[in-house]
């Protein structure tokens, strides 16, 4: 898995051993997507559609699912900025919106682009969350922080996941 940071964007990379169509899938039904992620979603991904769940952990790894456990139930909305099938899934949200109770839809949002790429023994997943300068100040390190270590932890869910569900 590799990094790449600035204050503006993380980036992540994992090589999963598993076929383009099938990473596709894992991360473009909101189904699979939700499974892995720890969200129910209440409707089919679809370009520009504002998507509403709420987080319920991941059926991926215990560990995680109890860390997640503090923020069940919490809304979770995003919003699908682009499917391009097998190669980019992008969507937009309010990075680190987990306070019960605050209203978030004032702020900027960040940009989260999935990008795939087939490589031999598998495909090359690239996550690319985008647009933290312009988040407020008050939220903005901490929003950063919060999503660099929480994308560490979704790159190694999706691998237990396509690993568990080929």
């Amino acid at each position: 898995m590799s990094i790449v940071n600035s204050t503006d964007r993380i980036e992540k990379q994992v090589l999963l051993r598993a076929p383009r169509a099938r990473v596709w899938r894992a991360i473009a039904d909101a189904e699979e997507f939700g499974a892995w992620f720890g969200v129910k979603f209440d409707a089919p991904f679809k370009v520009g559609a504002l998507q509403r769940g709420v987080l319920v952990g991941t059926t991926v790894d215990a560990n995680v699912a109890k860390m997640q456990r503090d923020y069940k139930d919490v809304p979770f909305e995003i919003t699908i900025d682009r499917i391009e099938p097998e190669r980019i899934f992008a969507f937009r949200w309010h990075p680190f919106a987990i306070e019960r109770g605050v209203d978030y839809s004032a702020e900027p949002t960040t940009l989260i682009t999935f990008a795939l790429e087939e490589v031999p023994n598998g495909t090359l997943l690239t996550v690319t969350e985008s647009g933290f300068d312009r988040i407020p100040l008050e939220r903005r390190a901490k929003a950063f922080a919060a999503n660099e270590g929480g994308w560490t932890i979704q790159m190694t869910l999706i691998e237990k996941y396509l690993a568990n569900n080929a």
